[in-house]
């Protein structure tokens, strides 16, 4: 799974920042100078703590319900949406160098049709993990 949502408890701070934290994620915490790029911290805490967990194959905890969480003062809860596979896009597109075999006569017939094998293998890899 690539798409998740978690309640994060917002806490506003002094001058307008804001601290979040997700309570089901253990270390997943962050703030903002202001509730809108609180928000946009927390997306990316979130999206970096859970595809963390997926490199790791740890267990990734079961959401808990927003009303389940409690608040004081001004503290509000929120879910905060993320996307593990976009996150591995923007942030791990280093080129990898992987060597591969195939038949003489289709490397003779490619190499002479000018075709480019990195850009013909990343095609059809993602064809085939449907991306």
């Amino acid at each position: 799974m690539n798409k998740y949502s978690y309640p994060a408890v917002f806490t506003p701070e002094k001058n307008g920042a804001y601290s979040v934290i997700f309570p089901d994620l253990e270390s997943c915490y962050t703030c903002g100078d202001d509730l809108t790029d609180a928000i946009m911290m927390a997306e990316d805490v979130l999206a970096y703590t859970l595809y963390d967990y997926e490199r790791e194959s740890k267990d990734i905890p079961v959401p808990s319900p927003i009303n389940s969480i409690s608040t004081s003062g001004d503290e509000f809860v929120s879910y905060v949406a993320c996307d593990t596979l976009e996150y591995r896009k923007m942030h791990n597109s280093k080129a990898v160098k992987k060597t591969l075999t195939i038949p003489e006569w289709l490397n003779e017939e490619a190499t002479a049709l000018g075709i480019n094998f990195s850009q013909v293998l990343q095609e059809a890899l993602l064809s085939k993990i449907q991306v």
